[in-house]
């Protein structure tokens, strides 16, 4: 690989990246401040929102995989030079986001008897409920907005995800102190606002969804700039391109659901071992999901940048944009190996003022910078592999290394050797590193064989 090709798509590539990883952030960030405020209040209410929000992202994540099927269509439709075949797309995610919401709104909202079924501390099933109910509310605009994203980075266009972060989450902290805590807190200028009354966790799920409604409603301006005079491209649902997009985003949907599934189960795990021990995981795994974000910036941007490539035919272009999408999320997550290793008891400030909490997250941070490096490389393998729409290997390749390698891992430490949540988080560190090789593997392979573009129904 020559120097100056590697710089110039090291730069392009963050480029793209940077701006994508902001706007993940502002989702993942919204549920960090929810438990930041609630945290304020005590430890139930934090670990019941940490409950709560594991069962809908547990649930959510393989609608949110499915949506992702739209990303290798739009960019390599543009890397083939069809603007109208990549807005079309567009259109289709958001019905396809339609749809997915509807079938999984059912088994959310029988979320509330898992928590009963599993031996979740009573005092935590109400307020978790409550959470999980009304974030449910808002699975719509979340994925709609996930697929207008994907035409939008397809097109190397970030700003206005930039700015629909940035107002979201400005909205998000203000409404989630007023609610929470109620209008009382507000001085007397503010008039009407201080009826409001204190809703506590129910709060903080309103702040939220609202939110997203407002960040969705932000990228409607870019959407229609990006319009092709002249050119007519059908809204209406297409079963053929539903179809395909459905072919492309079920192994994302699964591989997603498969990863995340660990991370919520071991939440419910946590809440077998007291209302502390579930605290200190909801604060450690809120702040290294947040530190995640920045991985799947690059992710997203190597999906584009390789389903680009692979658009235009380019087997070069191809591999250079996999490995260096690889060493961008290695690099980027040692910056969080570091912050959690060096600096863990200010960093768990940030969420809960409870020494006990606090104590109890230490060990956590360490464990938690361990396993960054992995953690940034299996999202950058299974983000390029998307990009070639190769999506079923990263769905099997999850599977191997979470629940057959680190699941069994997290219950012989955490529970036979009695090393509780401690123990529970190594088996993270044990499946995300073999997830890391088989992605790494894969797409070496992949990019030393003849390149096969996905095919689209046309516009």
């Amino acid at each position: 690989m020559r120097s100056s090709a590697f710089r110039l798509e090291l730069r392009q590539l963050f480029a793209l990246a940077f701006p994508l990883a902001a706007a993940q952030a502002g989702t993942q960030l919204m549920s960090i401040v929810d438990m930041a405020v609630l945290g304020r209040l005590g430890g139930r209410e934090l670990a019941a929102a940490g409950l709560g929000n594991a069962v809908f992202f547990a649930v959510s994540v393989f609608g949110m995989g499915l949506v992702f099927g739209i990303d290798p269509m739009a960019s390599q439709a543009l890397g083939a030079g069809e603007p109208l075949r990549a807005r079309y797309v567009m259109w289709q995610g958001v019905w396809l986001s339609l749809i997915v919401t509807a079938a999984l709104t059912v088994p959310l909202l029988c979320g509330p008897f898992l928590l009963r079924a599993i031996g979740v501390q009573q005092e935590l099933i109400s307020p978790a409920t409550t959470y999980l109910l009304i974030r449910t509310t808002g699975l719509a605009p979340w994925l709609m907005f996930l697929a207008l994203r994907a035409y939008l980075q397809a097109h190397h266009v970030t700003r206005p995800m930039v700015i629909a972060m940035v107002v979201g989450n400005v909205y998000n902290l203000g409404a989630d102190i007023l609610l929470v805590f109620g209008g009382g807190v507000l001085p007397e200028w503010c008039g009407p606002l201080r009826a409001i009354p204190a809703m506590g966790v129910a709060g903080a799920a309103i702040a939220t969804v609202t939110g997203q409604l407002i960040q969705l409603a932000l990228l409607a301006p870019a959407i229609a700039s990006l319009a092709i005079p002249g050119a007519t491209v059908s809204h209406k649902p297409d079963r053929a391109a539903l179809r395909k997009a459905f072919q492309v985003g079920w192994p994302v949907a699964l591989q997603m659901t498969a990863e995340v599934g660990i991370f919520a189960l071991v939440a419910l795990l946590a809440g077998r071992l007291g209302t502390m021990d579930l605290a200190a995981h909801q604060v450690v795994i809120s702040l290294a999901s947040f530190t995640f974000t920045v991985a799947l910036g690059v992710a997203a941007a190597g999906s584009v940048r390789v389903g680009r490539a692979i658009g235009a035919l380019d087997q070069d272009g191809t591999r250079r944009a996999g490995y260096t999408a690889f060493l961008g999320g290695a690099a980027v997550m040692s910056v969080g190996a570091l912050l959690f290793i060096l600096f863990p008891g200010p960093i768990a400030r940030l969420l809960t003022d409870e020494p006990a909490v606090i104590a109890a997250t230490l060990p956590l941070f360490f464990v938690a910078g361990v396993f960054q490096l992995s953690d940034g490389v299996q999202a950058v393998g299974a983000g390029v592999l998307r990009g070639a729409a190769d999506t079923k290997f990263a769905f099997l390749a999850n599977v191997i290394g979470h629940w057959l390698v680190g699941f069994p891992v997290a219950l012989l430490l955490g529970f036979h050797l009695e090393m509780g949540i401690v123990g529970l988080w190594w088996g993270f560190v044990a499946g995300l590193t073999v997830v890391a090789i088989l992605l790494l593997i894969r797409f070496h392979r992949l990019a030393s064989a003849p390149i096969n573009p996905i095919v689209t129904a046309e516009a």
